[in-house]
């Protein structure tokens, strides 16, 4: 059985974790099969969109403790370092959407690598667990950058040493994702907006995806003359004169995504 399905379709990439049988926890085979499509989604013209979801019950449930176990496995250390960090920088700097699409329970660094995704959205029934303290581990996969900005210090900081489970609901109304769906219409719901996400000028979205990720760590004036140059890359894009075009014409835009 593949630890990743993948489904492409209207410039939607669709990654889905596939071992339902350990709640999609990560080993390494999967780790590295994760990089190589997301890597892939980079270089293809055609994808517009990234999603990610988890198959069964669950979105994932963290890291397979079973491998960290066994002695001819992979260090703890390695894993952070060639599993998760990789993942997290991939998405991040992704110059397309990312869409986490939360069916289940996101746990530890599953519930992170779902933050440090562009857009979060979330079963009704999908819960989130930094569980890391149960284990006397710290978070990782960016917990500790994206949850703290994300709900504030206090609040990431309490619910991280508590290891509380959080519902989706709470989760939204804290700000740490974008919106709760419900569970009869999830999946479909969340390919529809991914597909609106691909339909728009993702060139666009890529310059404001990473004008954002720039504001974490810059100063006012930084910022600035970070947007005037974004601004202009933006309108050297043939979007941008579509958009303009549409909008003087009175028509819907056709964007291209060039």
């Amino acid at each position: 059985m593949h630890s990743i399905l993948v489904s492409f379709a209207n410039g939607v990439k669709h990654i889905k974790l596939n071992r339902p049988q350990v709640f999609n926890s990560f080993n390494k085979e999967m780790a590295l099969r994760f990089q190589e499509e997301l890597s892939e989604a980079k270089e293809n013209d055609d994808v517009r969109c990234v999603l990610i979801s988890g198959e069964g019950k669950a979105f994932c449930a963290g890291q397979d403790l079973a491998e960290i176990m066994d002695p001819e496995g992979p260090e703890l250390k390695s894993i952070v370092r060639d599993h998760y960090n990789p993942i997290v920088r991939q998405i991040t700097e992704l110059p397309k959407p990312v869409v986490a699409a939360v069916n289940g329970v996101a746990a530890g660094a599953g519930a992170n690598i779902a933050l440090a995704c562009d857009v979060v959205l979330a079963r009704k029934s999908a819960s989130f667990i930094q569980a890391f303290s149960k284990i006397g581990l710290i978070p990782d996969s960016g917990g500790t950058f994206f949850l703290p900005r994300l709900v504030g210090f206090q609040k990431a900081l309490a619910i991280t040493m508590l290891g509380d489970k959080i519902s989706a609901e709470e989760a939204e109304k804290m700000g740490m994702i974008y919106r709760v769906l419900e569970d009869d219409t999830f999946d479909d719901d969340a390919l529809s907006l991914s597909e609106k996400l691909a339909s728009m000028p993702t060139k666009g979205l890529a310059l404001t995806k990473a004008a954002y990720h720039k504001s974490l760590t810059s100063g006012l004036n930084e910022q600035l003359d970070l947007e005037e140059e974004y601004q202009w890359q933006a309108g050297q894009t043939e979007d941008y004169t579509e958009g303009v075009n549409a909008f003087l014409e009175k028509r819907k835009a056709i964007f291209k995504g060039r």
